[in-house]
């Protein structure tokens, strides 16, 4: 299995308001994926960070392999949030993939 773990910012010119709907958003998104992509065993974001944080909402997703999150990444309901949800409000994006076992 193959962990797939990103964290992001917010763009700075959101209100808090905003930002709390921005999170929804990407959350409601980013998880209506399960049992959609083909190899996805597991996907939650987190958007309750603590103020001690320095990332505004965090994605864990779990594959069944390497090859099932390289599909994911370009799999059109993937792309569709990616794009819709997360690329135009996100100032900063960390990842790190791994493998599990």
């Amino acid at each position: 299995m193959v962990k797939h773990v990103i964290l992001w910012t917010l763009k700075d010119e959101y209100s808090v308001e905003e930002k709390e709907n921005i999170k929804l958003g990407i959350k409601e998104g980013l998880e209506g994926l399960a049992g959609q992509i083909p190899g996805l065993i597991d996907i939650k974001v987190n958007i309750n960070g603590l103020s001690s944080s320095n990332a505004d909402l965090m994605l864990d997703s779990t594959f069944e392999s390497e090859e099932a999150l390289k599909e994911y990444s370009v799999h059109p309901a993937h792309v569709a949030v990616a794009d819709g949800k997360v690329r135009p409000f996100t100032a900063t994006r960390t990842c790190l993939d791994y493998v599990v076992g």
